[in-house]
């Protein structure tokens, strides 16, 4: 599991300031967004929860268990974000929590007309390459691991909103905007290292499918480049804007997600390993490896086997 990037838990409301001890709500009401801190203290099961807003929610503590639309029940952990239309309904099971070990989870319901205007000032000012393609948020792609941008987003504006400045909506606006990019880019990122089907009409999907193809060669900027029919230069500033992470970035995690794959037979050896994903030097290798994962290939190798 690719590391995750925390946020910074406020502090837990005091025991007896407690009006309820299953969703436990705090709101900090601003002009364009309200931030709700949610805490459970006992184990319940299909708690209702519905916003009139698009919500950004993230896990501080603890663990939830989200079901969303049709799909199945997902565990939700801290480190994790999920993105909910507006007015759709939420059920949430809490199997562990309780005094010792209880749940806090952030709710940020955002303003449809910032959003509208953030969008739409995204695309007259950036507009992104190829016919009918615009910056938009991806309901389908709503959960998702934070990266540390977007870790760093999320807990600056928590700042903002506990905040007592006077100019706390300016700057809770401007960042807003930046928590908007911050998603779109992850939602991005999840979609092509998913494999999800591409944009015809963006010029990154040949470029993508090129390191996808060629993940156990060394692969450089001017051949992704010339995928794209870019100028190296706009490329990678194209790529880095779409992505909110460099070509280089994105080839090494696509490089790891095939060690780890690789990785899954116990008879294979981490030099092949590392071989096998354009590597030369085996201890760069570890090291790329276990900064990625938290561990070294040896070690996830011992711990994800196929049996």
């Amino acid at each position: 599991m690719p590391l995750k990037s925390l946020l910074h838990a406020p502090a837990l409301t005091h025991e007896k300031s407690l009006k309820t001890l299953v969703e436990n709500r705090t709101i900090f009401s601003l002009n364009n967004c309200e931030l709700n801190i949610f805490e459970t203290y006992q184990e319940s099961t299909l708690i209702p929860l519905k916003f009139n807003d698009l919500v950004v929610t993230s896990m501080l503590r603890g663990k939830k268990v989200m079901h969303l639309f049709d799909d199945p029940g997902f565990d939700y952990l801290p480190g994790e974000t999920v993105v909910i239309p507006s007015n759709v309904e939420m059920k949430i099971d809490f199997p562990e929590a309780s005094f010792n070990n209880p749940t806090q989870c952030l709710a940020l319901a955002i303003d449809q007309a910032k959003i509208s205007d953030t969008l739409n000032f995204l695309n007259e000012r950036y507009p992104k390459e190829g016919n009918k393609n615009f910056w938009q948020l991806n309901y389908q792609n709503y959960f998702f691991y934070n990266n540390v941008d977007l870790a760093t987003t999320i807990n600056k504006l928590i700042k903002e909103c506990m905040s007592t400045s006077i100019t706390k909506d300016a700057l809770a606006d401007l960042t807003l905007q930046e928590l908007l990019i911050r998603i779109i880019q992850t939602q991005t990122v999840k979609r092509y290292e998913d494999d999800a089907p591409f944009e015809i009409n963006s010029p990154l999907a040949a470029s993508i499918e090129f390191i996808k193809k060629n993940i156990q060669e060394s692969i450089n900027l001017k051949d992704l480049s010339e995928k794209a029919c870019m100028s190296t230069t706009s490329f990678y500033r194209y790529f880095k804007r779409e992505l909110g992470m460099s070509p280089i970035e994105f080839i090494l995690n696509e490089k790891i997600k095939y060690a780890k794959k690789l990785l899954k037979n116990p008879k294979i050896h981490v030099n092949e390993v590392s071989y096998a994903t354009g590597f030369e030097d085996c201890n760069y290798f570890i090291r790329l490896f276990k900064k990625h994962e938290g561990v070294t290939p040896k070690q996830y190798q011992l711990m994800n086997v196929s049996h």
